[in-house]
């Protein structure tokens, strides 16, 4: 089914109650408005309301392919909508989850410039990193459609409403990658507030270095947990005492009916300043020689060699700890790997099959700001075609 054949009806919001957001009444919207928007949107609404409105429809696009993600945008355009008593229209050119090419207008906005004008600056912030932040998650979840991934971005983000779009940038992008590939996506995130999007009731997570730290080894800090925790998986960091296998070995060993039963998981998140326990570069090549010899014997560029035999998280690490795993007895055990797993290293990792049961990741957040900048143009005025010069493309549907 192609996109055009599957784009949603159109949705007229407003005082008609059509389409209700589920976003609760905020009696102090137009204060943020006035004061996030850009000023000459602000004037440009003065303008017109001495004037004389006129019914414009305005088309919203990207400059680079993306995956559609336009739920939180439309939401806010349909509460404001409902604060404002009037009447929107909102035309989306795809279902959410599509792929959408670069310049391919996402959706078409109809309604009075005096109502609109002021809120084109917060609905993009809204749209644009979004449907950047879905598109690099499918592709991540795409390459690597065995393993299961947590969005662990919270920390990275810049508030609640940057945490908020990037959880529900992941879902997005997870959802599409397992109609596409079958794959297994985001099984969940790092707080309780975004926990929805991934049909979960809370976050996800045991602990971080901080409590191997406190605990003063990687098995006092595992105890600690299964003693306050006794009902839940156990996930054990091992890189602290930069005895990654020794240290996984040693907590399998305590835990061997967790191990048994496949409730033990190991988590590698090995910094890139040193190589894993046991590992160098020669030792590593012959790793990956013992694994997957085919890995080095093709053309790898510099980044990619050291997402295969470097320092850190490489795929000679996780195939070291699998390896070193299975002799000692614990093939339930599951590997959790963490650290710089943005698409280009999920593109590598997915193209050896590296042993990886669960990705914990932040790094599907755009590296490239400058990318996600969605743009938005008027296209009609009162049903007048008209469009600044280099934008006639956006008529094409219009």
């Amino acid at each position: 089914m192609t996109a055009s054949e599957k784009r949603p009806e159109l949705k007229i919001v407003g005082r008609d109650g059509a389409h209700v957001a589920p976003a609760p009444s905020d009696p102090a919207i137009e204060d943020t408005i006035a004061s996030r928007t850009d000023h000459y949107f602000r004037r440009t609404k003065a303008i017109v309301e001495r004037f004389g409105d006129v019914t414009v429809k305005y088309a919203v696009f990207m400059r680079r392919p993306v995956i559609f993600s336009p739920k939180i945008a439309v939401d806010w355009i349909e509460q404001v909508a409902r604060e404002r008593d009037v009447t929107f229209e909102i035309e989306l050119c795809h279902a959410e989850g599509d792929w959408v090419g670069a310049g391919d207008p996402l959706l078409y906005l109809t309604g009075g410039l005096q109502h609109l004008v002021d809120l084109e600056t917060l609905y993009l912030q809204k749209l644009g990193a979004a449907c950047v932040s879905a598109h690099n998650a499918f592709l991540m979840c795409c390459d690597m459609p065995k393993s299961a991934f947590l969005a662990m971005d919270a920390r990275h983000c810049t508030g609640p409403d940057m945490a908020e779009l990037m959880a529900y940038a992941a879902s997005v992008g997870s959802a599409a990658a397992r109609r596409d590939k079958d794959a297994i996506g985001f099984i969940g995130n790092a707080t309780d507030a975004t926990a929805h999007f991934f049909g979960q009731k809370s976050g996800m997570g045991t602990m971080p270095h901080a409590l191997i730290g406190y605990a003063g080894s990687t098995l006092r800090a595992a105890e600690m947990f299964r003693e306050v925790f006794p009902d839940d998986k156990l996930t054990v960091l091992v890189d602290y005492f930069g005895r990654e296998l020794t240290d996984a070995l040693t907590v399998c060993r305590r835990f061997p009916d967790m191990a048994s039963k496949g409730d033990l998981s190991i988590r590698l998140d090995t910094h890139g300043g040193r190589y894993v326990e046991g590992l160098d570069p020669a030792k590593s090549y012959e790793v990956l020689e013992r694994h997957v010899p085919k890995a080095t014997r093709q053309y790898r560029t510099e980044s990619e060699l050291r997402y295969l035999i470097g320092t850190g998280v490489s795929a000679a690490a996780i195939f070291h700890l699998r390896e070193r795993l299975d002799e000692e007895g614990f093939q339930q055990v599951r590997i959790v790997a963490s650290s710089g797993f943005g698409p280009e290293k999920c593109r590598v990792m997915g193209s050896i099959n590296a042993p990886i049961d669960v990705v914990g990741t932040g790094s599907y957040l755009p590296q490239s700001w400058s990318e996600t900048y969605a743009t938005a143009d008027v296209i009609e005025y009162d049903g007048t075609p008209r469009v600044k010069v280099g934008r006639e493309f956006l008529l094409r549907n219009g």
